[in-house]
C-alpha cells in the first residue's frame, strides 16, 4: 500500500515522502499514530501543491540572498576599534560586531554564524570575509578595520 508520511520515521522515510508499506503496518501502526495517510489522488495532489510552494518559497530566498551577496560586494565596513601604543588591538573584531555594524550602518541582517572567521580579527588593515547567505550563495564582504 502506498501511503505519504507525516513525519519522519527512523527507517521508513522522511516527512512528505511516497513510500510502499505493508497493509497491516500502515493499518495498525501509521494510520493509527497519524504517522502517515493513504496515498490517493486528493492526498497526492495536495503534496504536490505543498511541494510546489516549498521550492518556490526556496527559489525566492535564493534569489533574496543572490540581491545581498551583490550589495555586500559594493561594501567596505569600517570597524572602529580601541589600539594601543605599539598598534596592538584591545579585544579584536568577532563575528558579532561584524553583523550588528552591517545591521545599524547598511541595514543588511546576517546571522552571525554564518560570517566565516577562522579567527578573531586581531590586528588594523583590510581583509575580504566570507559570508554563507543560503545554500550555494555566499557574499564577500570588505572589512576595515581602523583606529578610534
Amino acid at each position: 500500500m502506498k501511503v505519504i508520511l507525516k513525519a519522519d520515521i527512523k527507517g521508513v522515510g522522511k516527512k512528505d515522502q511516497v513510500i510502499n508499506a505493508s497493509d497491516g503496518y500502515a493499518r495498525n501502526f501509521l494510520f493509527p499514530k497519524n504517522l502517515a495517510v493513504e496515498a490517493n489522488n486528493e492526498n497526492m495532489s495536495q503534496l504536490k501543491a505543498k511541494q510546489d510552494a516549498n521550492s518556490y518559497r526556496k527559489g525566492q530566498e535564493k534569489e533574496e540572498a543572490k540581491k545581498v551577496a551583490e550589495k555586500l560586494s559594493k561594501i567596505q565596513l569600517k570597524v572602529p576599534v580601541k589600539v594601543g601604543e605599539n598598534g596592538k588591538i584591545f579585544g579584536g573584531v568577532s563575528a558579532k560586531e561584524i553583523a550588528e555594524l552591517l545591521q545599524a550602518n547598511y541595514q543588511i541582517q546576517v546571522d552571525k554564524k554564518k560570517i566565516e572567521l577562522k579567527e578573531i580579527i586581531k590586528t588594523l588593515g583590510v581583509r575580504t570575509i566570507t559570508i554563507k547567505l543560503y545554500e550555494g550563495v555566499v557574499g564577500n564582504l570588505k572589512i576595515d578595520v581602523i583606529s578610534k
